[in-house]
Parts: C-alpha cells; structure tokens; sequence
C-alpha cells in the first residue's frame, strides 16, 4: 500500500450547504496553479457507478434503511477509491475530494444511530485502509445553512434541522479526537475568499511537513 502515500489526500467535511465545493474547486485551481498535479473530486457520485447509487441515496423514492444506506455509501467509495483516489495517488497527485468515511460516521452514525464501529468496520473493508492525510471542517450551523441554501434539495438534506445538528455536533466530536488531521474553518458570514485563504495557507504548511507531492507550491 506504499504507492498511494507519494500522493497527498485531503477531504473536505462539513454539514450540507457549508461551502464544500466552491472550497473545494478553488483549492485544486490553486493548486495546479502552483504545479501539482491536483484532482477534484465527491462523493456520494465521484464515478459512473457512483452516479447510479447517488440517484437511489438521494433521490426522493423508495425507502432506504439506515443499514442499507451505510452500505451504498461504502459502495460507492470503494469503487471511488479503487477508480479515482488511489490511482491518483500513486502517480503524485494531489486528491481534494469533497467528503470521505467522516461522512459516514457522522451522518450514519450520528444521525442514523448506527454504531459508529460497524461503520468503521465496513469502511475499513470499503476502502482499504485509505485515510485523508488532512481534512477541513468547514463550520456552519445548520441553521444558518438552511436559511442560506434555502431549504432542503434532497432526500438527506430533507431529514430536518435535528438530524443536520447531530451531525454537526458529531463533527466537533471528531475533531477533538484527531486534532492533527483535521482544521477547523469557520465560514458564517465569511467571504468565500478568506475561507480559501485560510484552507491554502494549512495546505502550504502541510504540503511542506510531507516534502511535497510531485510539485513544489510557491512561496
């Protein structure tokens, strides 16, 4: 498994509406503008197969249990992690995907009341073992980000103010236990532009701790 660790991989975290794909698109922007080889990339969807089990997670439709949707979810990533992440990470990219196994945690976990070993468990299996390297918590109260994505869009986002709290208060639960993984980044009433600023600087500073990843950003 050393191939993947001459790669660098980052995710981004954070409850539905905090920002995580604008962050995420001008991040790898950035960064290919410096000279890494950079890669986008999500999840639930990040492949074809993936497209098809993100319609049936999301989607308004048939009933999906807690169980069967932590099992999609993992579906879905290990086809992401064997057809995007690890590939890239082998030939020295670095990989920006926007959610990762804390997703599950947090809202399977937390939200669904599924126990959060099982899900480490199936995870482990899903993806091999792979973990992000650094993850940002983009933090937005659930209610904020309601009011300012005006409401639900899907089946998850649908589930209400309670459910989205769980999961935000399970993050925090999350970045107490891995402080050296994770940053914390609060975005409320914060320009897009300053948020960026503060997710380029710790990526500079990690990118130079692990000696660069096929590239070597500007100073």
């Amino acid at each position: 498994m050393s191939g993947e660790r001459r790669g660098f991989f980052i995710t981004f975290e954070g409850p539905d509406g905090c920002g995580k794909s604008t962050q995420a698109r001008l991040l790898v922007a950035w960064l290919k503008e410096q000279g890494f080889d950079a890669v986008h990339t999500f999840e639930p969807g990040g492949t074809a197969l993936g497209r098809e089990l993100r319609r049936l997670l999301l989607d308004e439709g048939a009933p999906v249990s807690p169980v069967a949707e932590m099992l999609l979810m993992a579906a879905d990533r290990a086809q992401h992690v064997e057809e995007v992440i690890r590939p890239a990470l082998a030939r020295g990219a670095v990989v920006v995907s926007e959610r990762f196994v804390d997703s599950s945690i947090v809202y399977q976990g937390a939200g669904l009341g599924l126990p959060e070993e099982q899900i480490r468990q199936v995870n482990a299996v899903a993806t091999g073992g792979l973990a992000p390297q650094l993850t940002f918590f983009l933090d937005l109260d659930p209610a904020h980000a309601f009011s300012k994505e005006g409401g639900a869009s899907d089946r998850i986002e649908g589930r209400g103010l309670q459910f989205q709290r769980a999961v935000w208060t399970a993050y925090h639960r999350l970045l107490e236990r891995e402080p050296d993984r994770w940053v914390r980044i609060p975005v409320a009433g914060r320009p897009v532009e300053d948020v960026q600023a503060d997710v380029r600087r710790a990526v500079l500073e990690r990118l130079k701790v692990a000696g660069g990843a096929r590239g070597e950003a500007a100073p």
